[in-house]
């Protein structure tokens, strides 16, 4: 018996270390994410990047998301939820982390649908039908390209600009912005500046909240 609770205390204690040692990882990476952010605020947001909502909002949400990615597709209609409870509120900020296989050409796919007009329907479209071009976490830019078609989209001027120099610079862009804020997961969340550091639903709406409690008004 005497043994057994040896080993039970030596086993909680090891787990007590797991622990602290686990907070320790997280709140140190989020404050040299932070850190990053005020050194090199371009990498959080740039010229180029998609914007959903008002430009004046008082609270900016910056997404990092791969149109792969199964909870970008979960979250996406959540985040469009409580942006619609606060109109004029918040605004959405788009950057890309291409993190699954041939995620990089369906991103090049949007913004070549970007300069068509039509980017926040082809992003909707990619999301809600992420099963059929999206298998086995891997992207498919034929398969994406037929969600694509069924929108009012010149699919041969799509599939030109996808391969354009400049699209490309986008893409490249963002993915050396989510290197440098050490983005290994999608989506990645930051709320004016601070970043999401536990993942979830309520989490986040609970960091949005407080966003939009501390934030001054907008200037008319």
């Amino acid at each position: 018996m005497k043994h057994k609770l040896i080993f039970l205390s030596a086993a909680l204690g090891l787990l007590a270390l797991f622990i602290v040692a686990a907070l320790y990882v997280k709140q140190n990476r989020q404050a040299e994410q932070v850190a990053q952010i005020a050194s090199q605020p371009q990498a959080l947001q740039r010229m180029h990047s998609p914007i959903y909502g008002a430009q004046n909002a008082k609270v900016t949400i910056v997404e990092f998301l791969d149109p792969a990615c199964e909870a970008c597709a979960a979250f996406y209609p959540f985040v469009k939820e409580i942006m619609a409870k606060h109109p004029e509120q918040i605004r959405l900020v788009v950057r890309y982390a291409p993190l699954h296989p041939g995620s990089e050409q369906v991103v090049a796919a949007l913004e070549a649908a970007r300069k068509q007009g039509q980017y926040w329907p082809a992003l909707e479209k990619l999301l809600a039908t992420q099963a059929q071009w999206a298998i086995n976490h891997q992207a498919d830019l034929q398969l994406a390209l037929q969600q694509l078609a069924t929108l009012n989209l010149d699919m041969a001027q799509l599939q030109q600009d996808l391969q354009s120099p400049g699209i490309q610079a986008i893409v490249a862009q963002d993915i050396a912005d989510a290197r440098t804020l050490d983005i290994n997961k999608t989506p990645s969340y930051f709320v004016n500046g601070q970043p999401l550091q536990e993942f979830g639903y309520q989490q986040l709406a609970d960091l949005i909240q407080r966003a939009l409690q501390a934030s001054p008004s907008p200037a008319p």
